[in-house]
């Protein structure tokens, strides 16, 4: 029994995760101003403002840094993660990593796949060492950093931990090239898709009016 079970499990469901750069700037801006007060606290250590998050994605060096996304089939932004990779030479094979989740789309373990895919991406540009900064009331963000076997330190209201990563192998590299070019096509899919709906729905518009019209002559 125990057998048939493991077998019928199912496997992960691949969720497509993307790189992003400036055109996304916007839809990054939505998504973090989309926050209420409590995850705005949790994300940025403190309540920031609409103001503050403007500045914060204005602010934003996608050639330095990277960013990635999770679209839904609407094209909402519902989740994203910012690893930012230090500018001290000293320092350059270190990056700090931060994630944030739309309420909507919560418990489906989001936060860990861009975790990984962040963890793959620093492994290939080299750094050995990821940090998170987070408040420890942050269970769920330093829960993700723990299961992946980062050593966490408390320090009062705020925690830090840290990751060793190993070199980059091949195997690394082509499962990055692999899952970029998987969101791509995904992204492209659901834009075409969005793209039609919005098109017939014009078009059912139109001919309403058109119907419309057509009555009012008729009396």
């Amino acid at each position: 029994m125990e057998e048939t079970s493991s077998l019928s499990k199912a496997p992960p469901v691949l969720v497509p995760i993307r790189s992003l750069g400036p055109n996304h700037r916007a839809r990054i801006t939505g998504h973090l101003m989309g926050l209420d007060g409590h995850d705005r606290y949790l994300r940025f250590g403190f309540a920031a403002s609409d103001e503050q998050i403007q500045r914060y994605a204005d602010s934003l060096n996608f050639d330095m840094d990277e960013i990635f996304g999770i679209y839904n089939r609407r094209l909402d932004l519902i989740a994203m993660a910012h690893l930012a990779f230090s500018a001290d030479q000293d320092l350059s094979a270190c990056a700090e990593f931060g994630v944030s989740v739309s309420k909507s789309a919560r418990g489906r373990g989001y936060g860990a796949r861009l975790f990984d895919r962040a963890a793959t991406h620093a492994r290939n540009e080299g750094v050995s060492r990821m940090f998170i900064h987070a408040l420890s009331e942050n269970a769920a963000m330093l829960k993700i950093a723990r299961n992946a076997g980062a050593i966490v330190e408390r320090d009062g209201s705020e925690s830090e931990a840290h990751l060793h990563l190993p070199p980059a192998t091949l195997d690394t590299r082509l499962t990055e090239m692999f899952a970029e070019q998987m969101a791509q096509t995904d992204y492209r899919i659901k834009a075409q898709v969005k793209q039609f709906w919005e098109l017939l729905a014009g078009v059912q518009s139109l001919r309403r009016d058109v119907q419309e019209a057509e009555r009012s002559c008729a009396k």
